[in-house]
C-alpha cells in the first residue's frame, strides 16, 4: 500500500464523529512507537514532519522509514509537512515524496496568507497532494515556530469562507486556545477551547475538515518522573483530554499531538538509564522509550481521537 493522501480519512472522520491523530516524527523509534500503536488498535494515522525534523533526520531517511511502516504494518498512512514556512520547502516536501503539506501563512498579513497558500495548493493539487492552511495564532513554541502570549490571536469565523473559497485548502487549522509546546498553562489556570468558535466555523464549513495544533495534554506523571531523573522542567498543564474528545467529534477531523511523545520518551529514557548505569548499547535504552510511545499513542487514539477500529 503507498502513502495515502488525508482526504478520504477526514471525509470518514467528518462523518465518523472522530479525529485522525498527527503525530510528529524525528526517528526510527518514534515511528515504529506510533505505527505499532496504530497496528494493535486498527487506526489510521498521520506521521508529521516539521522543517526542524527534516533538518535534523533528512528528508530521505524520514521517508525510507515511513514507506517501511506502511510495508509492514499495511496501515493507511498520510506523510505530512508540519507547519511548512514558505512555498520552496512545501514544494520541496511534495517533490520528495510527501502525501500531504502544511502551508502556514498564519503569521501574515490576510492577504498575504491567501496567496501563499493558493500558490502552494495549486502546485500540490497538481501532483496529488493535499494542503492545509492556517487562519490564526497560537500561542507557545515548537521547532521554528515562535509565538508570544500577546501576539496570539483567535482565528476569525468570518474570514474562513473567504479564505478556503480563494485557496482551496483541503483542511484548515484554526486557533480556539490550544498551545504549542510543554510550557501551556501554569497549574490553577482553567485552560478552555473555544467551542463557539470552532461551533461558528462549523457552520460557515460545513462538512469542512478542521485541525487543531497545540493538543498535546502535557501529563504530570511524566513531568516529575523526568524531574525526578535530573530533569529541570516546569509544572504545566494542557487542555484536558475531555474537551479534545468533544472537538473531534465536532468539525475536527486531524489533532496535533507531538510534547506528549517527547514527554513520555524522555521520562522513560530518564528512568532506564537512572536505574541502568551501566546500559550503553542504545538498543537497551531505546527499548522502553520507543514502548512509551507506543503506550501513549494508544491512549490518544482510544481517549481523544476516537479512531480505534476505523481501518
Amino acid at each position: 500500500m503507498p502513502l495515502v493522501t488525508t482526504a478520504d480519512m477526514f471525509r470518514s472522520a467528518y462523518e465518523g464523529g472522530y479525529a485522525i491523530g498527527a503525530f510528529n516524527v524525528n526517528n526510527m523509534e518514534i515511528i515504529q512507537g506510533i505505527v505499532q500503536a496504530g497496528q494493535a488498535l486498527r487506526a489510521p494515522l498521520i506521521l508529521q514532519v516539521s522543517k526542524g525534523a527534516r533538518a535534523y533526520a533528512n528528508h530521505a531517511y524520514l521517508v525510507k522509514l515511513v514507506e517501511a511502516a506502511i510495508e509492514t504494518t499495511g496501515l493507511p498512512i498520510a506523510l505530512h509537512l508540519d507547519h511548512g514556512p514558505d512555498y520552496a520547502t512545501c514544494k520541496s516536501c511534495i517533490d520528495g515524496g510527501f502525501s500531504s503539506v502544511m502551508i502556514d501563512g498564519s503569521h501574515l498579513p490576510y492577504e498575504e496568507n491567501v496567496a501563499e497558500t493558493k500558490r502552494v495548493v495549486e502546485y500540490a493539487h497538481a501532483h496529488g497532494v493535499t494542503v492545509e492552511g492556517e487562519l490564526g495564532q497560537l500561542a507557545g513554541v515548537e521547532d521554528d515556530v515562535s509565538v508570544n502570549a500577546e501576539d496570539a490571536s483567535y482565528t476569525k469565523p468570518e474570514q474562513v469562507q473567504d479564505f478556503v473559497g480563494r485557496t482551496g485548502v483541503d483542511s484548515l487549522a484554526i486557533a480556539i486556545g490550544t498551545s504549542h509546546g510543554a510550557y501551556k498553562f501554569k497549574p490553577g489556570q482553567n485552560p478552555q477551547l473555544r467551542f463557539d468558535i470552532l461551533e461558528e466555523v462549523g457552520r460557515r464549513l460545513p462538512g469542512f475538515p478542521i485541525v487543531l495544533h497545540g493538543a498535546s495534554s502535557v501529563p504530570q506523571e511524566f513531568v516529575k518522573q523526568i524531574n525526578q531523573y535530573g530533569g529541570a522542567l516546569d509544572d504545566a498543564i494542557g487542555i484536558p483530554e475531555e474537551m479534545l474528545r468533544q472537538a473531534a467529534k465536532m468539525a475536527v477531523c486531524k489533532i496535533n499531538i507531538d510534547s506528549d511523545l517527547r514527554l513520555a520518551l524522555t521520562a522513560a529514557l530518564r528512568k532506564h538509564l537512572a536505574e541502568n548505569p551501566g546500559h550503553f548499547d542504545p538498543r537497551q535504552y531505546l527499548t522502553p522509550a520507543r514502548a512509551a510511545i507506543q503506550a501513549m499513542v494508544e491512549h490518544k487514539i482510544e481517549t481523544v481521537l476516537g479512531c480505534a477500529n476505523k481501518i
